[in-house]
């Protein structure tokens, strides 16, 4: 069986001419769909795709960097709350000497004060442009939130306490029962 184009060239409503053209015209349409079955990358999804994960990602940092910040300030205002609340009252006449940074300060306080600041039991502790006496306790607190706001404590060593020991001198026997 012949196809239609034969037989429209043999009745001679079509010249070779014109077959021709169109069978060129098809193979062009073939050609393109085969082509197009190969997959399609549009670009400007792709391209929409990574801005939108870029900014995904900008999005991601910001949040981090406005959640740090906001820790920061709770945990500043959590030491605030700590000295303002645990702080002993300073009205006394002896001036405290300490060191802040590379700066000495002083604070004045009473002969009890002086003498539990001297021995550990009480820091100094920095608020706002002051400076505030609290418990030891309270200093260990604060310094686990953030170390600059205790400016001054002193620290119990086991040699001190052994230079006060007056038995350390006598030993002790291995076979004293008690």
């Amino acid at each position: 069986m012949s196809s239609l184009q034969d037989q429209l060239l043999k009745a001679g409503l079509i010249d070779a001419k014109k077959a021709k053209q169109t069978k060129k015209e098809k193979a062009k349409q073939a050609k393109g769909q085969r082509k197009s079955a190969q997959p399609h990358i549009d670009e400007t999804k792709e391209a929409a795709k990574r801005a939108l994960a870029e900014k995904a990602e900008r999005d991601r940092q910001l949040n981090a960097e406005r959640d740090a910040l906001a820790q920061q300030k709770a945990i500043q205002a959590q030491i605030k709350q700590l000295i303002s609340l645990n702080k002993l009252p300073k009205d006394g006449d002896i001036a405290y000497n300490f060191k802040d940074g590379t700066t000495i300060k002083k604070v004045h306080v009473s002969q009890k004060l002086v003498d539990q600041l001297s021995r550990g039991q009480l820091a100094i502790a920095k608020l706002d442009n002051g400076y505030e006496v609290v418990p030891a306790v309270v200093a260990e607190k604060i310094a686990m939130r953030d170390a600059s706001f205790v400016v001054a404590q002193v620290v119990k060593t086991a040699e001190v306490e052994a230079e006060d020991d007056p038995y350390a001198d006598y030993a002790i026997p291995d076979d004293l029962m008690w």
